[in-house]
């Protein structure tokens, strides 16, 4: 019986594509790379094949920090009395046209 050769696994990466209509880069998924370089070579062969894509950013899976979505209510409810932080909370000014 002969073992088995030892596999090394390739780090997890974030891609984040910037459409040519776009502004902001979006996540468009994830891939496994060795490094950070072909991660990016990777990302534009998969999730750019129809020339969409003016920038691609990769992020290590690992270096990203989130925050827990069972705990949404905590994290994103806004807080009493703190309603002001929202423009609905004003009206627009009938002497101010322009708004």
């Amino acid at each position: 019986m002969t073992a088995e050769p030892r596999r090394e696994t390739w780090p997890l990466w974030e891609v984040f594509v910037r459409s040519s209509r776009g502004l902001s880069h979006v996540h468009a998924g994830s891939l496994h790379a060795p490094d950070a370089e072909l991660a990016v070579r990777n990302a534009r062969d998969l999730y750019t094949r129809r020339s969409e894509g003016v920038s691609i950013w990769v992020v290590p899976a690992a270096a990203i920090t989130a925050s827990d979505p069972d705990a949404k209510d905590a994290w994103f409810e806004s807080p009493r009395g703190k309603d002001f932080r929202h423009a609905t909370y004003y009206t627009a000014s009938q002497a101010v046209p322009h708004l």
